[in-house]
């Protein structure tokens, strides 16, 4: 039997660059960009998204051919701002100062600069010399989790409060098309370029943590995290540097893998504390594509009353990385009538390929 976290989720915040409408990113610039390839239109009319977020709107600002330092300058640039939003809406939620938080923990796979944006929000928010700081880099969309899992056995160690920051800038990735794209003949790199470029988003979100026998009656107890990685499967999905910023490969196979792995990783976790999977109330699943969404509905028998916090979001903003989990649990609970004592599972999925589940438990 695994041993519950005391730590509790008592703040959430987020913060949204300008929206961006699906369509038109496709008529103002993507079209152009792919020379109208028609498999191009088609991956971007099945992506199930109606609007993104972005510091940087195509349509308007074209960067697919800067080098990497120009897109760092510019990541911190943008992030600050969010970052200090999304982090300030988070304590006011959970009604504490900035000067009480005892970790920050920050995560990002598109973007980095040092002093970090740990130090840096820091700083500007007003936290304590003392503060401790973590920052979980290059993990991808699943990171999220992994974060919460630290940072909560922080909280719970040291019986202080935390905060996480996930702040993903992916419209500074805009990748340049290459000559067989644009000539009609994509490769199977090509298309994954066209995939990614059809869903990804920014955004920033927070949570705040702090020990449960401290926090009131409101939010979630982190009861356990879970992790799989199919280390075989490795290449299936990946986040290169280059010259040109970040370069994402996704292998059209990814909702396959996940497909084996999903239900087994959830029985595991919610297993681990006497549940079942049809014990759970709400579920916050990542959305990376709406295939992906399907096929985590598909194996673990859920409704599309269930997996509409994740749809909505991906409709709504688009798959923000390591954000979007934050995104949804925040969209759950607003949505999803979960009963005091009631349990969530939280998903997410990156590079490697791996799985990540949470259990969270409502207060009250």
């Amino acid at each position: 039997m695994s041993t519950a976290l005391t730590a509790a989720l008592t703040g959430a915040g987020h913060a949204l660059p300008p929206p961006m409408d699906q369509a038109a990113l496709w008529d103002g610039f993507f079209r152009d960009h792919y020379a109208d390839a028609r498999i191009a239109r088609k991956v971007w009319q099945s992506a199930a998204i109606t609007t993104r977020r972005g510091v940087v709107d195509p349509t308007s600002e074209d960067v697919s051919g800067w080098g990497t330092g120009a897109r760092m300058q510019r990541f911190l640039s943008e992030a600050m701002p969010l970052g200090k939003e999304a982090v300030t809406g988070a304590l006011a939620d959970a009604g504490l100062e900035a000067s009480d938080v005892g970790l920050l923990t920050v995560v990002s796979c598109t973007g980095y600069v040092t002093p970090g944006l740990d130090i840096l929000l820091a700083r500007d928010l007003g936290m304590r010399p003392d503060v401790q700081r973590l920052h979980v880099g290059h993990m991808g969309c699943y990171a999220a989790l992994p974060g919460l899992g630290a940072t909560a056995d922080f909280v719970a160690a040291r019986g202080r409060p935390a905060v996480m920051l996930c702040l993903e800038l992916t419209s500074l990735h805009v990748q340049p098309a290459t000559a067989t794209a644009r000539a009609g003949r994509p490769t199977p790199e090509d298309l994954q370029q066209m995939v990614s470029h059809a869903l990804f988003s920014d955004a920033a979100a927070a949570v705040v943590l702090e020990p449960s026998a401290a926090a009131g009656p409101a939010g979630y107890d982190v009861v356990d995290v879970v992790a799989r990685t199919d280390v075989s499967t490795s290449d299936h999905m990946t986040w290169d540097v280059t010259d040109l910023g970040f370069k994402m490969g996704l292998s059209p196979a990814v909702p396959s893998v996940l497909a084996r792995h999903a239900r087994p990783v959830v029985e595991e976790l919610v297993g681990a504390h006497g549940l079942t999977v049809e014990q759970v109330d709400g579920w916050a699943v990542h959305p990376g594509g709406r295939r992906i969404v399907e096929v985590v509905g598909e194996v673990l028998g859920l409704g599309e009353d269930a997996l509409a916090p994740s749809y909505d979001v991906l409709r709504d903003v688009g798959n923000c990385s390591s954000a979007t989990v934050l995104l949804v649990l925040e969209r759950m609970a607003s949505t999803v009538d979960v009963p005091a004592g009631g349990h969530v599972v939280a998903m997410a999925f990156g590079p490697g390929l791996t799985l990540y589940a949470a259990l969270l438990r409502r207060r009250g």
